[in-house]
C-alpha cells in the first residue's frame, strides 16, 4: 500500500501544509478504523485515502482523517492527493473525487500548480462567543460563521501574526475551526491563521477549506472575486482563491517529499 507525504500550498519543501496520502488495498479500503489509525500514526493535520471509484461521475473516492476524526472537507489534502495522482501517472490533466462534500475536481495548470473546485461556504451572521477577545488575546473587529467554522476578523496582519490563543478554551467553542483573519499586506488581499484544537489540530499550517469561507467574506470588501491570500502559520503558505457563483476555485502548488509503503 503506497503512502506519501506532500507539502501543499507551497512550491518549497518543508513549508506549507504537509498531508499524508494513502492508496489502501482492497482489504483496507472500507475500514474506517484502520484509516483513522493510519492518520493518527502519520500525525499530520489530515491524511487522505484514495480508492478507485465505481461511480460514473468520479474517478477516485476520497476520505480525509485528522489524527482524531474523519472530516467532511479538506483543501490541502485534496491538493496533495491530486498532486500524487498527477506526478505518479495515475491521472491525466483532470481528476474528480467523490467525497462527503460532493464531487470535487482538480486540474493541473499548464503554467504550474493545481486548481481545485470546491463548494463556497457563505458567511453567516453569528453572535460573538462570550470572552472571545480574552481567549484569543487580541481585540475582535467582527465575527462570522460558515461550514461549522468561526471566522474572526482582527485589525491587522500583525494582530493575526501575534495571536496566541487559549487552546483549551477554543476547543470548548461550538465550532470545528476558529479562523482569524485581517486585511493583507505586501500585495496580498487577506491573511489568516486557523486553530482547530476541537478536532486534534492546535494550529493548521495552511487550510484550503477555510478559504471557501474566507474568499466570499473578503471578496466584497476588496471589490474583486479573484483574491490572493497567505496563511501566517510558522510554516506559512499561499492560496489563490476565486469566487465563482456558489463555488470557490482554490489554486496552489505542492511538493512531494516522501514516497513509502505501508506494511500493516
Amino acid at each position: 500500500m503506497r503512502i506519501y507525504v506532500v507539502d501543499a500550498f507551497t512550491d518549497t519543501a518543508f513549508s506549507g501544509n504537509p498531508a499524508g496520502v494513502c492508496l489502501p488495498d482492497a482489504a483496507h479500503a472500507a475500514d474506517a478504523a484502520w484509516m483513522q489509525s493510519v492518520a493518527a500514526e502519520m500525525r499530520h493535520a489530515e491524511t487522505a485515502f484514495l480508492v478507485p471509484s465505481t461511480r460514473d461521475d468520479a474517478d477516485w473516492d476520497l476520505r480525509w482523517f485528522t489524527p482524531a476524526i474523519e472530516v467532511d472537507l479538506c483543501g490541502h489534502a485534496t491538493l496533495a492527493s491530486a498532486h500524487v495522482l498527477f506526478t505518479e501517472g495515475l491521472a491525466g490533466v483532470d481528476v474528480r473525487f467523490a467525497t462527503r462534500s460532493g464531487v470535487l475536481s482538480a486540474r493541473r495548470l499548464p503554467e504550474g500548480g493545481i486548481v481545485l473546485d470546491f463548494p463556497m461556504l457563505p458567511p453567516q451572521q453569528v453572535p460573538e462567543p462570550a470572552g472571545l477577545p480574552e481567549i484569543l488575546g487580541v481585540p475582535v473587529a467582527a465575527v462570522a460563521g460558515g461550514g461549522g467554522d468561526l471566522l474572526v476578523e482582527l485589525e491587522s496582519a500583525d494582530a493575526v501574526r501575534g495571536v496566541a490563543p487559549d487552546l483549551d478554551a477554543l476547543a470548548r467553542l461550538p465550532y470545528r475551526c476558529v479562523v482569524v483573519t485581517a486585511p493583507g499586506e505586501g500585495g496580498t488581499d487577506f491573511v489568516s491563521r486557523v486553530f482547530a484544537p476541537a478536532v486534534g489540530i492546535p494550529e493548521d499550517p495552511v487550510t484550503g477549506s477555510a478559504h471557501c469561507l474566507l474568499a466570499p467574506y473578503w471578496a466584497p470588501r476588496v471589490g474583486r472575486t479573484r483574491l490572493t491570500a497567505r496563511q501566517l502559520s510558522e510554516r506559512g503558505g499561499a492560496v489563490g482563491a476565486e469566487v465563482l457563483g456558489e463555488r470557490v476555485a482554490l489554486v496552489g502548488d505542492a511538493v512531494l517529499v516522501l514516497r513509502g509503503e505501508l506494511a500493516v
